[in-house]
């Protein structure tokens, strides 16, 4: 037996740890959603003080043996009623005074859901509520920032990744498609060299499906496999 162990009983803090202050660990989420047409967030009313019924991102404190991302996932499972839902570590914020309730250090993340999967029942329990992301309400401490930084590396992202695609319905019309990275950029973008370039991608895949919901003549659905994405060195959408 190594004479430079000592065993430690559970629940007990050593020594050195104890002398030093403890904090809480929190996370919290920051939830885009694409409607079709626009990009929104998912804000709730925080339900307790301070600045109790303030605008608020979801989020939690990490339990003991729970690891971040588990922790960031349940708190999404929570409000969306969604389960392995695209979640990306943001980073984390720890200004001293960032939360006047206690000494906390948030480690934020972004996720990416279909408005049409999300559970309105679920908007009911928690006071829930999509807001167009050029339309965001004041928040709370410093979760604006948080926003702000989540959506430029969701930018970053849908430029060098197929994480966008997380927004999107199984099957999808090039409009729709073209509008989320509309949205996702905030910036418009060019509609007949955006049809080129898709149509020399070949993980993005027509169905052979028409959808006929903006007109009759309707629109070919695509969908998006993933599985030739992961194997090819093809050049990414944008």
């Amino acid at each position: 037996m190594d004479k430079n162990k000592t065993s430690i009983k559970r629940g007990e803090i050593p020594a050195h740890y104890a002398r030093h202050p403890q904090m809480f660990v929190g996370v919290d989420s920051v939830i885009f959603g694409f409607n079709g047409k626009d990009l929104y967030l998912l804000i709730v009313k925080r339900a307790y003080p301070p600045r109790k019924g303030a605008w608020t991102l979801m989020g939690g404190f990490v339990r003991n043996g729970e690891d971040l991302d588990a922790a960031a996932q349940r708190t999404l499972e929570d409000l969306t009623g969604l389960e392995n839902v695209y979640i990306k570590q943001v980073g984390a914020f720890g200004k001293a005074d960032r939360d006047s309730g206690a000494r906390v250090i948030s480690v934020a993340y972004y996720a990416l859901i279909d408005v049409k999967d999300y559970d309105a029942n679920f908007s009911g329990k928690y006071g829930a509520r999509w807001v167009k992301i050029d339309e965001i309400p004041p928040l709370v401490f410093d979760h604006r920032e948080i926003v702000d930084r989540a959506r430029e590396i969701m930018r970053n992202d849908a430029r060098n990744s197929d994480a966008a695609f997380n927004l999107l319905p199984k099957m999808f019309t090039l409009t729709k498609l073209n509008k989320l990275f509309e949205a996702i950029l905030g910036k418009p973008i060019d509609k007949r060299n955006f049809r080129k370039k898709v149509a020399e991608l070949k993980y993005i895949k027509p169905t052979g499906k028409i959808d006929q919901t903006d007109s009759k003549r309707g629109a070919m659905l695509y969908t998006f496999d993933k599985k030739i994405y992961d194997r090819s060195n093809m050049s990414k959408l944008l």
